[in-house]
């Protein structure tokens, strides 16, 4: 699974909801904790399962929903409803809740996360987990927070972390710089994704890029979006250029010659490949298919 961008979309908003897996997004996230206000809280959780077990709705992207942090159990009850049937996290079939994934907010140990699985299968949610690392203790935990089972990917959340430790936002993000690092490493350990924080200024297409371009640098699979708008722009940035989908042709086809004579190294263009730069073309590769890229190596 491919999670270049990661949408938001708010609870209490119906429309928005079904309108999100519209817009290029590989992940939508159904929102009930920061973009729902504490006294819409009850209506968006009614919004979001009507949505989610609507026969109707059953889009391509990986479906979320993101819970509180003070009441996911709130949340978990108003997914799952009352027959057994919807409480299957599922594609949706007859009315069944169309949930791929659960998305956990603050998370600062493994602990919480394990407390959060074991309220959602004590409802019937058996589902995959994001977990959102936006405090110091996360960051600081997140190598035991991604060797947990239910993981799937550690997201990085930059505004909160900001605010627990009491650092000043920069364009340059210098203040969060360790903190995004040491989520890449502890994901990359583990074998599941990392997807980076939020860009503010969904205005600003020309530094949303350039932030998400930085982002796949360092190693992160990903990057929320916080608003439609942003969705091609981060897309964009995943994409390979044809300068990288050349190079990762050559590589791959030139390991295909070099498996049939038995070499675990050759060279292409000058440059000595070896496991870590296979691994490198086969990320382009995935890349580019999720991109809608037809890929044969050369």
């Amino acid at each position: 699974m491919v999670r270049r961008s990661v949408l938001f979309s708010p609870g209490d908003q119906p429309k928005l909801m079904r309108k999100a897996p519209g817009t290029g997004a590989d992940a939508v996230v159904f929102d009930l904790e920061d973009a729902v206000v504490p006294d819409r809280k009850d209506e968006a959780r009614t919004a979001v399962r009507e949505t989610l077990t609507d026969d109707q709705f059953d889009p391509a992207p990986e479906v979320c929903v993101r819970l509180t942090a003070t009441e996911p159990d709130a949340d978990l009850d108003a997914l799952v409803g009352g027959d057994d049937e919807s409480k299957k996290g599922s594609r949706n079939h007859s009315g069944t809740l169309r949930l791929d994934a659960l998305v956990l907010p603050k998370v600062d140990s493994a602990r919480t996360v394990e407390r959060r699985v074991e309220m959602a299968r004590e409802r019937g949610l058996d589902v995959p987990v994001l977990a959102l690392v936006e405090t110091a203790a996360g960051v600081l935990a997140a190598e035991e927070i991604a060797t947990v089972d239910a993981v799937d990917a550690l997201i990085f959340g930059a505004e909160d972390l900001a605010a627990d430790v009491g650092a000043s936002r920069t364009k340059g993000g210098e203040e969060v710089l360790y903190a995004r690092e040491h989520v890449v490493l502890a994901a990359a350990a583990a074998g599941i994704d990392a997807i980076d924080t939020v860009y503010i200024d969904f205005e600003d297409d020309e530094g949303l890029h350039e932030e998400a371009s930085f982002a796949r640098q360092l190693g992160f699979d990903g990057k929320l979006a916080i608003h439609p708008a942003q969705v091609s722009v981060i897309n964009d940035a995943y994409t390979p250029d044809e300068k990288e989908l050349s190079w990762a042709r050559r590589v791959l086809a030139t390991r295909e010659r070099a498996d049939r004579e038995g070499r675990g190294v050759f060279e292409v263009d000058g440059e000595m490949i070896d496991r870590p730069l296979i691994a490198r073309a086969e990320r382009v590769r995935e890349l580019a298919t999720a991109a809608g890229i037809e890929f044969e190596s050369q």
